[in-house]
């Protein structure tokens, strides 16, 4: 007979637990969170507790060794990885229905087997569309043992019984354990299940991949908790449309954080880019008014990208603030500041902005390029050819410095520019040769720049 259990309701965002349904979580605060979910009180433990581990020690007693790293074989993937997977570390990868997130799993698995062993455990396709998808990307390998499960006990005690360096949960939401009488993909089966498989990846030093589902908000379904207990959280960006594709790290407790992998799909599979700046510029080179490239910076790697703007009459009576790629609130902001430090008024005007190839910027050195872009616009000035930029602008007008200036020159001097924008405080004694660095304290000479 099972167990008697009670109904408690727990937010899908923060995780609380609420004894009644509430329109909002009075943790968090997020409207329509709550989920009903019922609570077993089993006497069997489902975690396998290593009592051996409950035994305090000297931190200074524990001898720190070179983490070992299994290569993923893309150098793009390692790179968001902060060199490959770790032993033992388990990884979620979310995104969007069809962006790749399968596609780039067994690819991984396959190069990976052939010097370990490595099981893909799937919940969403059977054995033969497995197959299939493999004899597409060309992955022959007899190291990859597949199983089309969505039980977790089925699941590690396969794993158990093979041994694997390498395991792939495809997905995490489609998994679901008997020890719980929730659906799979509720709360609470998310919960237990990832709690477990991490559980297993520290006790056995397994390397596991969890795919995850995104929620129509583009975040990762189920539990907030779910993104705290793993090791490394990466998400697909990218429109699913385009060939281009991204992969940013937003936790990664062995890597940087932020880092991007570029990567292009193929009839093969995903395939990295090696120089990623060049496949994200445009190929015409004529000067164009409202055009601007701009030394990004991702994580640990510069990318220079191009980023548009259009100034033109509005025909409502509020006119239209859309960005694409950047945050709007400071595009409102970096308005607001030309108004009243440079004397330009775009109250009367709509404005876009556009980041070419579908990349996403948050970084506050993007301040410069906006300024300029929209500018160029307004004024129907381009800049000359060859040049690019990068800088931050404060409330009062000022242009500041931001981090990695060198770093920003030195690549685009690789890539053929000729001329850089940059604030004062990144100028440096001993520049990249053969490129004109123009420092600006203020965004007043932003217009001097374009008259």
């Amino acid at each position: 007979m099972p167990a008697k259990g009670k109904i408690t309701y727990i937010c899908s965002s923060c995780g609380a637990k609420h004894p009644k349904w509430t329109g909002q979580c009075n943790d968090c605060g997020i409207w329509n969170s709550l989920s009903e979910t019922k609570i077993v009180h089993s006497t069997k433990s489902i975690h396998d507790v290593d009592q051996a581990d409950s035994v305090p020690i000297d931190l200074s007693s524990i001898q720190v060794a070179q983490i070992a790293r299994m290569s993923t074989g893309s150098s793009e993937f390692d790179r968001v990885l902060g060199g490959g997977f770790v032993e033992g570390a388990v990884t979620l990868l979310g995104g969007e229905p069809g962006i790749g997130k399968s596609t780039l799993a067994l690819q991984c698995a396959g190069s990976l087997s052939v010097a370990d062993s490595v099981l893909y455990t799937t919940g969403e396709e059977s054995l033969q569309q497995l197959a299939l998808r493999a004899s597409r990307t060309k992955i022959e390998s007899s190291n990859i043992k597949i199983i089309a499960t969505s039980e977790l006990e089925t699941v590690l005690h396969v794993a158990k019984s093979t041994g694997p360096k390498f395991v792939v949960i495809d997905s995490i939401q489609t998994l679901f354990s008997t020890e719980q009488e929730s659906a799979p993909g509720s709360i609470s089966q998310v919960r237990a299940c990832a709690d477990r498989l991490v559980r297993f990846a520290k006790s056995t030093s397994t390397a596991i991949l969890m795919i995850g589902h995104i929620t129509k908000d583009g975040v990762l379904a189920g539990p907030k908790l779910l993104e705290h207990i793993v090791d490394t959280v990466l998400y697909f960006e990218g429109d699913a449309d385009s060939r281009l594709r991204l992969v940013r790290a937003f936790k990664n407790r062995f890597g940087a954080v932020n880092e991007v992998g570029v990567f292009v799909m193929t009839d093969s599979g995903l395939r990295g880019v090696e120089n990623p700046s060049s496949m994200l510029l445009s190929s015409d080179n004529t000067d164009k008014p409202g055009s601007v490239v701009l030394v990004a910076q991702e994580g640990t790697r510069p990318l220079l990208v191009e980023l548009q703007a259009l100034v033109d009459d509005t025909v409502l009576a509020t006119p239209r603030r859309l960005s694409i790629g950047l945050d709007g609130g400071r595009i409102s902001m970096l308005l607001a500041v030309l108004s009243r430090h440079a004397g330009v008024t775009l109250g009367n005007r709509d404005v876009y902005v556009n980041v070419a190839g579908g990349i996403k910027l948050s970084e506050t050195a993007t301040d410069v390029a906006i300024a300029l872009a929209v500018l160029s616009s307004h004024f129907n000035k381009p800049l000359p050819a060859g040049t690019v930029c990068f800088g931050e602008i404060g409330l009062s007008g000022e242009v500041r410095p931001v981090q990695r200036g060198q770093e920003r020159l030195k690549e685009a001097k690789k890539l053929g520019f000729r001329k850089a924008i940059i604030p004062q405080a990144n100028q440096a004694t001993h520049g990249p040769e053969k490129l004109e660095v123009v420092p600006i304290k203020n965004v007043g000479e932003l217009l001097e720049l374009l008259h």
